[in-house]
């Protein structure tokens, strides 16, 4: 599962988008492929799924489409289709997109997975200078609200980068399958508790700079409370006693 060398684990996680917490968590070994796993994660009816390309499979969107769950994929580059309709650009090309339009997919092994039409998106990614390709069922929403959706899944990446730099999740204590799981959901319970923490204070934290500042007072006794609301007013003086 894991060695003192090398060894891979994965932890398949669907992130809220309402408080960026995982909703649902499955930790598996490396070996597992991302699509499949996906299958076994539960996902509301009418919600949207937010996922790189990794999650690109044609069985697992009709999957989703199937239990009336709306997607937002990026597409992988191999991608054969055809143009069914092409539909209006919006004005002054909000959030810079370029195509906007209903496909379906013309290989016969794809196309008997998802047998219905896809909608196409295609948006300039200014800051990165590179065209993001999406797909997705959702024939409703404006093709700028699709590509804002899915410029909100960098939440996902941040969220890992918090757990793996911020908690130190990238090296394990101990080489057994249970004491690598026992470290990973001690780090989310961790990452659970400095949200709410950074939610209830009045100073404005970053998370980054709560997790130091707390690892700094371990052994300070303050309260918590007004340390997390004046973290930077000093405590009160205690009495001298000969």
């Amino acid at each position: 599962y894991y060695t003192t060398t090398k060894g891979a684990v994965k932890m398949h996680t669907l992130l809220d988008y309402d408080c960026l917490l995982p909703e649902f968590v499955n930790i598996t070994d490396g070996k597992g492929s991302d699509n499949k796993a996906a299958y076994d994660i539960p996902v509301n009816p009418y919600s949207i799924v937010v996922a790189d390309r990794g999650y690109c499979d044609y069985s697992l969107l009709s999957h989703w489409d199937s239990n009336n769950v709306f997607f937002v994929v990026r597409h992988k580059d191999n991608i054969r289709y055809k143009t069914v309709r092409e539909r209006l650009l919006p004005e002054k090309r909000a959030q810079d997109v370029l195509i906007d339009e209903e496909i379906e997919l013309e290989l016969p092994v794809a196309k008997k997975k998802y047998p219905k039409k896809l909608r196409r998106i295609a948006v300039w990614n200014e800051e990165h200078g590179f065209v993001v390709e999406l797909l997705t069922n959702n024939f409703t929403l404006a093709a700028s609200t699709i590509a804002a959706i899915y410029k909100a899944r960098w939440n996902i990446e941040i969220f890992f980068r918090n757990l793996k730099q911020l908690l130190r999740i990238k090296s394990f204590i101990g080489t057994t399958r249970n004491a690598v799981e026992i470290q990973i959901w001690t780090a989310l319970i961790t990452m659970l508790i400095l949200t709410w923490l950074k939610h209830i204070a009045k100073y404005k934290w970053a998370m980054a700079n709560l997790v130091v500042s707390l690892r700094l007072n371990t052994f300070t006794k303050i309260d918590l409370n007004k340390w997390l609301d004046e973290p930077f007013t000093p405590p009160p003086e205690e009495p001298f006693l000969p």
